[in-house]
């Protein structure tokens, strides 16, 4: 089925209300304070639906004092209804709606003359020309078509619908691989509890499905969803739809996000473009009101540069509390309940890099010329960039974000991990891989091994570099272990068996935990574990509790003293057995507890006894 989000604009009483209540039977004007004020407060919504084509409509405010609530609403428009009084024509709401739309780049506008009744066709004539002209200040609107009705004119009012529902628009590619949805209104239903009103952004939501809510950090199930008043399955992506879902009163707000869980990490400050209204200037660390989704939140603006780009400002906005949000997301500043400004998002994430670097940055990132962005931020984290947050950060799947990385030189991308790396961290691996066979012949390493010394790095890295060793007849892999290729392996085990078990024996009553054993050795831990397990197969070495092993020459000698302790003072304990050998309380209870195993042995609540 077609969905299109039709929202109302324009100046207070030039008839927005009335004109969706004659599309659709339906007045939204509820609310007591609205109807004894007889002018639209909060926002309102209705639909209309023929065939394959559903159009549901967002009426908002059109007085000067609640250009808050408008903003929340538009968030959502996939198209706007921009209503203009014929006999006033174009009026200070008017205006600062139209940049509202210009700013959050809804560019599709149909504008609908109303009360035509009252006016002349001179003066229908005289306002659409004005209209078309005013129009062509704002570059980001596409004037669709200007329809002169009255809502006593029944003809005007069908040729008006019919042409909403007809409607094939452009929509803008979106990612739809996440679920996205600003609260916009909350509110709880007897017998039901808390509803959620809003847009579905992207992405979909289903009955019982788990959707989490990102100013909370908490997943809640979803009870039931209504779009339209008829109960759903399933809300796609340009729909309207009420949420009912499972959460205490009071947890929720308006502009909370909901989302899937893993997609959105919130943060104090972003970097974003600003461009100012008319007659309005953009001043370094001024306060302003930052409008985005159905979120309004103080800002602070910093400006990286005076110098105008594109015609607008390169800023870093700083919030009081985190704000969810993603590249190329629109937003709007108020200043005294004025608009002053609007643009977008360049930069969601709140990553620490030199003003020099994040300039260049911020401009790739304006420009959307991704390639050289993450060459930036790839050189910026010479340990490797991860991708996993590009749906937030540069609007784009994993899937495009490796594309765009594929497109680089001199980096290596791990497609699997998601990280790309800069060819001085294969430089750094190999150097470090080369020292480690430079100080030990006998090494014996593989990719997991080298991660737990670098944890930074990729499997698919370090044996990316591990294999041009290969190739280069430094070293040889068996068994996906890399050694040497001038190092006899005949008895390669062997040896290995050997130096851990004199390890083992001169490490006396406090032997290492084999992996530092195994760190010690060079060798990889897979290879040390199944010699671990040979050594204690044929009783060299003892296992007396996790990640203690100890010789089994050693180990005798710790029992025969055990019971000398016991003969001595009539029993044992671990304040006596720590005082005896100087023992930390690890491997003094590791002892006691295989002491426990002897059946000579009798134990009394932290007291060992002879039999």
């Amino acid at each position: 089925m077609n969905h299109i989000i039709v929202g109302t604009a324009g100046h207070i009483d030039h008839g927005k209300t009335a004109l969706v209540e004659s599309l659709t039977g339906y007045n939204g004007d509820e609310l007591k304070e609205e109807k004894e004020r007889g002018m639209t407060i909060d926002l309102s919504f209705s639909n209309l639906t023929d065939g394959e084509t559903n159009v549901a409509f967002i009426d908002v405010p059109g007085h000067e004092k609640l250009i808050k609530n408008m903003i929340s609403g538009a968030f959502g428009f996939d198209v706007s209804l921009f209503v203009i009084d014929a006999n006033e024509g174009i009026m200070p709401q008017t205006i600062e709606h139209l940049e509202v739309l210009n700013f959050l780049d809804i560019n599709d506008v149909i504008i609908v003359l109303s009360k035509c009744d009252l006016v002349s066709k001179d003066t229908i004539k005289k306002r659409k020309n004005e209209i078309q002209e005013y129009l062509k200040k704002y570059k980001n609107l596409n004037l669709l078509k200007i329809l002169d009705t009255s809502i006593k004119d029944e003809k005007s009012i069908i040729k008006l619908k019919d042409f909403l529902l007809n409607l094939r628009l452009n929509k803008e590619k979106s990612i739809d691989s996440f679920f996205r949805y600003y609260i916009d209104r909350v509110f709880t239903v007897k017998g039901f509890g808390e509803v959620a009103t809003g847009t579905v952004l992207n992405g979909s939501i289903q009955k019982n499905e788990k959707v989490y809510v990102c100013e909370i950090n908490q997943n809640i199930m979803v009870k039931n969803i209504q779009i339209h008043g008829q109960t759903c399955e399933k809300a796609n992506k340009h729909q309207r739809a009420a949420l009912n879902l499972n959460i205490p009163h009071g947890k929720l707000k308006k502009g909370y996000l909901l989302s899937n869980k893993g997609y959105f990490r919130g943060f104090k400050s972003i970097d974003i473009f600003v461009k100012n209204s008319e007659n309005n200037t953009i001043k370094h660390n001024s306060s302003v009101l930052f409008l985005y989704g159905a979120k309004s939140i103080n800002a602070k603006l910093s400006l990286y540069s005076e110098e105008k780009i594109s015609g607008g400002y390169l800023v870093k906005a700083t919030f009081k509390e985190k704000v969810y949000i993603m590249h190329n997301d629109r937003f709007i500043l108020l200043a005294n309940n004025h608009i002053l400004a609007g643009g977008i998002v360049l930069d969601s994430i709140n990553d620490p890099i030199k003003k020099n670097k994040k300039i260049p940055l911020l401009k790739a990132l304006l420009k959307k010329d991704y390639v050289e962005a993450f060459s930036i931020l790839v050189n910026n984290h010479k340990r490797g960039f991860g991708l996993v947050s590009s749906i937030q950060r540069f609007s784009l799947s994993h899937d495009e974000a490796m594309s765009v990385a594929d497109k680089m030189d001199g980096v290596f991308t791990d497609k699997k991990a998601l990280v790309v790396y800069p060819e001085s961290s294969k430089v750094y691996i190999k150097d470090t891989i080369l020292n480690i066979y430079e100080k030990n012949p006998y090494a014996f390493l593989s990719p997991n091994s080298l991660m737990l010394r670098m944890k930074w790095a990729s499997e698919s890295l370090i044996k990316t570099v591990l294999d041009t060793l290969v190739e280069a007849n430094y070293l040889e892999i068996k068994k996906n272990i890399y050694k040497r290729v001038d190092i006899d392996d005949t008895n390669i085990e062997k040896e290995v068996q050997e130096k851990i078990e004199d390890i083992l024996e001169n490490s006396n009553f406090t032997p290492p935990a084999p992996y530092n054993i195994y760190d010690d050795l060079d060798i990889d831990r897979k290879m040390g574990d199944n010699i671990l397990k040979k050594l204690t197969a044929s009783k060299k070495v003892v296992r007396i509790a996790h990640n203690l092993f100890v010789s089994s020459k050693n180990l005798s000698k710790v029992l025969s003293i055990q019971k000398e302790i016991i003969q001595k003072e009539g029993y044992i304990d671990v304040v006596l057995f720590k005082n005896k050998l100087s023992l930390s309380r690890k491997y003094a209870i590791g002892y006691l507890e295989y002491l426990d195993k002897l059946d000579e042995i009798r134990k009394d609540g932290n007291k060992r006894y002879l039999i």
